[in-house]
């Protein structure tokens, strides 16, 4: 026979997974708004350090990666349209930081933005814009690989 505070346990656990998904959610909905880990624990329920390790846990990033890599997939689509510049499309996609969003941009997807929207721009011309989604979406904890600095 099961102890019962096994049941609890897993109780307590499934109760938190469902917690868990309405984060992500909350993240995938509101990705341009201004987030933060602490705000999105109080709408959970939960301690900002608890939410980070069962996100964790749960999804194999943090909070803050998850809702950079949304931020990045959204400039992404942003850029390949081609009507905004990159500081709009920074501030679109709920970045307040310029510098910030570059750094993690380029980590993502391996190129800066700016490099980004000029080759994207040409690359999917005449694609349906479902197929471009496809095709550059970043993929996580893949990140792009950091070139070797050139020694002269």
């Amino acid at each position: 026979m099961c102890h019962p505070a096994w049941g609890r346990a897993r109780t307590a656990h499934l109760s938190d997974l469902a917690r868990l998904r309405r984060v992500r959610d909350r993240i995938d909905r509101d990705y341009a708004q201004p987030l933060d880990v602490e705000a999105l624990a109080r709408g959970a329920h939960m301690s900002a350090g608890h939410l980070s390790r069962e996100f964790r846990l749960a999804y194999g990033e943090s909070p803050y990666s998850y809702l950079m890599t949304r931020r990045i997939e959204r400039a992404m689509t942003l850029l390949r349209r081609g009507d905004l510049n990159v500081t709009e499309v920074c501030f679109a996609v709920g970045c307040s930081s310029l510098g910030t969003f570059s750094t993690r941009f380029t980590e993502l997807v391996g190129m800066p933005p700016s490099v980004y929207r000029r080759r994207a721009m040409s690359a999917a011309a005449g694609m349906p814009p479902c197929v471009a989604k496809q095709v550059t979406r970043p993929i996580r904890n893949q990140e792009a690989p950091v070139a070797e600095p050139q020694i002269a």
